[in-house]
């Protein structure tokens, strides 16, 4: 399959970046900081952002959505990455749509599905319990309570988890904390008794949350799949949202990369155009370069997750990787080159430095996914 997208994607593109350039711009994020907006993202854009369709992207058709696959989610998450725009479109119309839509039951469907489609409900998924992606360690139990389950733990780093109404949250039903076996995946209620949510800054200006559960009753129809075999659910999820995550560090670098070639042609240093020397041209070169290959890279990963190859996972974690170590070259290369009025806050190029940051930490960073890769392809 050619590495480029196609006109109907390519249209997709535009029309996001086009819609988050206007209304969601850094400059809103900046808006969103100072205030300490309660939400951390304004919902008449959230409501715009889904009447445009792009939170129904993964949703099936059947359900009121689009019936689109990763490669257009990706479009969508390069568009938030040049932009910085504080959506809750990851945690909601990408995991949590990729999960019901291929894992759910009917009834899940048909009371979730259409409700991410239309933009009426956030959803978060709860499954880190330390500072580092460790998806297998699960320590949060999940013990048997009548017909249905008690869950007793904490989750960290939960994405979107302080406005999110719903959780999937990953238990241990069965086995030890670091088994793979024994993982159930549940549907919790933010509102359910003993469920409490602490709303976390993160440096990027985004928001996430620590949730703890504290023998939170569950009905069994709540349940993903089935008992203690969520590990492949919750692995072949992540994987889409590590693609996902690609795709929004290279609209990172794309932008970051941007800027800079318009600072450089812009900036006079003794009497010339910054530009005009020499080894800065070496170094936007080398950057230019490095951008194109991740692009085509992570455009074949979440083309391969669509196909359902058996290399997807391998090529996922390629793609987190690789965007992650170019989005940082971009980020650290963009405020070098900006000089010292690249370091302060007034300038938006730091902006994406840290927004990196956290991107590449989440669902793992360059160093999680380069061992991944490796043990995936028995290296």
């Amino acid at each position: 399959m050619a590495l480029v997208l196609n006109q109907e994607q390519e249209m997709l593109r535009d029309s996001a970046l086009v819609f988050l350039r206007e209304n969601a711009p850094v400059a809103q994020l900046r808006r969103l900081r100072d205030s300490r907006d309660e939400s951390g993202f304004s919902r008449d854009l959230w409501k715009r952002f889904s009447d445009m369709g792009f939170t129904g992207i993964l949703v099936p058709e059947a359900y009121g959505g689009l019936g689109l696959g990763q490669v257009e989610a990706g479009v969508v998450m390069e568009a938030i990455g040049r932009n910085l725009s504080a959506v809750p479109f990851f945690s909601t119309s990408v995991l949590a749509a990729s999960m019901l839509a291929r894992y759910g039951s009917e009834a899940q469907k048909q009371d979730y599905l259409p409700r991410i489609a239309d933009g009426s409900i956030v959803m978060a998924l709860a499954v880190d319990e330390s500072t580092k992606h460790r998806p297998q360690r699960q320590g949060l139990q999940a013990l048997r309570a009548g017909e249905g389950f008690s869950l007793t733990g904490a989750k960290c780093l939960v994405v979107d988890g302080h406005v999110a109404e719903t959780f999937i949250v990953a238990a241990r039903t069965a086995g030890d904390t670091q088994d793979r076996n024994g993982i159930t995946l549940f549907l919790v209620d933010r509102t359910a008794r003993g469920v409490h949510v602490e709303r976390t800054l993160m440096v990027d200006a985004h928001n996430a949350a620590r949730v703890s559960f504290a023998d939170v009753q569950v009905a069994a129809s709540a349940r993903i799949g089935d008992i203690g075999d969520g590990w492949a659910i919750l692995d072949a999820t992540l994987d889409i949202g590590r693609a996902a995550l690609a795709s929004e560090l290279r609209g990172i670098a794309d932008e970051a990369f941007e800027r800079t070639l318009g600072y450089l042609k812009e900036r006079k240093q003794f009497g010339k155009i910054i530009g005009e020397f020499q080894a800065l041209q070496h170094r936007a070169a080398h950057l230019y370069s490095d951008i194109e290959i991740t692009r085509s890279l992570v455009l074949r990963s979440q083309q391969a997750l669509d196909e359902g190859t058996n290399n997807a996972a391998a090529l996922a974690s390629a793609a987190k990787a690789r965007a992650g170590a170019t989005a940082a070259l971009a980020v650290q290369e963009g405020v070098q080159m900006h000089g010292g009025i690249g370091m302060t806050d007034e300038f938006e190029i730091g902006f994406f430095m840290k927004r990196h940051r956290v991107a590449q930490e989440l669902l793992g960073d360059t160093h999680f996914h380069a061992d991944r890769w490796a043990r995936l392809n028995t290296y």
